[in-house]
């Protein structure tokens, strides 16, 4: 950031796949590579993109509800195995910035009164690499499933807001699926869905929509007028 700061700092968290970078395709191939590999029925796709969003093992937990602990262990080492994979063959682009993304991003960055960060189930390592495949150098505090209870659970909000200082009335999460909303709205933000995620937009019950990234800085000039 530059300059002087002129009002309030506000946080603009983020998630991650489904919301900014368009991952389901490699989500859904790596799920269902690491189902064959045990042997199982892969999963649908829908079913899958399903629980985006949640930690891996409570996302395996509901999309092998009838397998046993251990088997569901090794769908995650197999599905991390598998994603890992696909991040050293195909680089940034197996998870590429959905439209607008980016220039969003750097407006946002732009503004000196506004900290960004993630709030993702992504694991530590899966985020870095993203990171630095896009080179997303601007966020400020980095929430990740390694470290909190999974979404929808309040903790990664509740981190990143000591983290920096900010109250919750200066704070948005911003997500595609019903876990981010329902993680917002414990955590006492407000809560902005948008509509090109893996999750219908009429589930998501958020206090705003986004249609459009190129939207979203006076969607928060409205948020926050003063």
């Amino acid at each position: 950031m530059s300059g002087a700061t002129t009002g309030p700092l506000r946080l603009i968290l983020f998630d991650v796949d489904g919301t900014l970078v368009d991952s389901q395709g490699t989500i859904v191939a790596c799920m269902t590579e690491a189902f064959v590999a045990e042997g199982l029925e892969p999963p649908q796709r829908a079913a899958i993109l399903s629980i985006v969003g949640l930690s891996l093992p409570q996302a395996l937990a509901q999309l092998a509800a009838t397998q046993t602990v251990p088997v569901q262990e090794a769908l995650v080492a197999g599905y991390k195995r598998a994603y890992q994979a696909a991040r050293l063959r195909e680089g940034a682009a197996h998870s590429p910035l959905y439209p607008g993304a980016r220039a969003a991003l750097d407006t946002l960055h732009a503004v000196p009164e506004y900290l960004l960060g993630v709030a993702t189930g992504k694991s530590q390592r899966g985020l870095d690499a993203l990171i630095e495949g896009h080179d997303l150098t601007m966020f400020v505090t980095r929430q990740v499933a390694d470290h909190h209870p999974s979404k929808p659970h309040p903790s990664m909000i509740l981190t990143a807001m000591s983290e920096t200082g900010i109250p919750p009335a200066d704070t948005v999460m911003i997500g595609d699926t019903t876990f981010d909303m329902e993680m917002g709205r414990a955590a006492g933000v407000t809560t902005i869905g948008v509509d090109w995620g893996y999750h219908a937009a009429a589930h998501l019950r958020a206090d705003h929509m986004l249609s459009d990234f190129g939207a979203l800085p006076g969607l928060l000039r409205r948020i926050w007028p003063d």
